[in-house]
This record gives structure tokens, sequence and C-alpha cells, in this order.
């Protein structure tokens, strides 16, 4: 398989940079939202939560898919490939949680909240129900807010990078 040129790759790095904005910025535009959140105002409370679909929606989602699209083709286009390196592999494996983590707990909480808003009003803003998918929420934005960080400190560091030893002139990796 032809593997991707110079030019090639600062375009990938391009487009990894924009899709990773994307998503970290929606990720933390939630939280500060989420935060920003008093629960005290029935229509402040469905507006916000309109505003959390939305974002998880249209940003943090095409952040993830693209992302995800964009690792495929450096792994098959690149010398990277997948698990090349230990690196890597951590990066899949917490990139994996950290989706499982948006699917599986914050969107699922977020749309339980909205469908309570929905259909109770003003008085789910007492349900116990809605309160504590809403801070279960908040806990589950920040896990992934720090998932995000530590990938991109592992991708700057490189950490478990095989390393190369030098021998009477020659490098061994």
């Amino acid at each position: 398989m032809k593997k991707a040129g110079p030019a090639g790759l600062k375009w990938l790095k391009i487009a990894h940079i924009l899709l990773i904005s994307l998503f970290f910025g929606g990720i933390m535009s939630s939280l500060a939202l989420n935060y920003g959140l008093s629960l005290a105002v029935y229509t402040d409370t469905l507006s916000t939560y309109k505003h959390l679909v939305e974002i998880s929606d249209l940003i943090v989602r095409t952040g993830a898919i693209g992302t995800l699209l964009l690792a495929f083709i450096y792994g098959f286009f690149t010398n990277w490939g997948f698990f090349r390196h230990r690196w890597l592999a951590v990066k899949w494996i917490l990139f994996i949680l950290q989706t499982l983590n948006g699917i599986f707990i914050v969107d699922k909480l977020m749309m339980a909240n909205m469908a309570l808003l929905e259909a109770e009003g003003s008085a789910a803003l007492s349900n116990a129900v809605f309160i504590q998918n809403h801070s279960i929420r908040q806990y589950a934005v920040i896990i992934q807010i720090a998932i995000t960080i530590f990938i991109i400190i592992i991708s700057v560091w490189k950490p478990w990078k095989k390393k190369k030893l030098h021998k009477k002139g020659a490098v061994i990796n």
C-alpha cells in the first residue's frame, strides 16, 4: 500500500489538530455549560440542555468520528501503523475508553435528562433522577477532558518509545 509522503503527513497533521480542537473544544464547552447551569429556572435549563445536545451532535461527534477516520488513515498510509509503538497502543485504548464514556454515559445521561425536561417540564428540576444524571454527567465529562489531556501529553512526549542504541557509529533499534 502506498504511504503518504512528507506533504501528505503535514496535511494529515493539520486535519488531526483541527479535529482534536473540535472534539476538545466541544467537551470543554459542554463542561462550562454544565457548571454554569443552576437548575433553578426551567427555561434556562431546557435551553442549556438543547445547546448541550447540539454541541454533542455537531461538534464533539464530528471531532470524534473525524479523528477515528484519520487514525485509520494514519495506520494504513503512514509508517506509524496502529500498534507499532506502545504509546500508540495506549492512545488507541484511551480513545476507545473515552468514546465509550461519551456514548454510554455522557450522551445517554444528557438524552435522559432532555427527555425528563420535555416530559415533566419544571418538575424535572426537582426529580432525583434528573439531578443525579446531571451530576454524573458532569464527572464523566471531566473524565473525558482528563483522558484527552493525557492523550495530548502522550502524543507530544511519546513515552515508552523504544530507545535507539548507538554502537560504533551504527544506530540499532
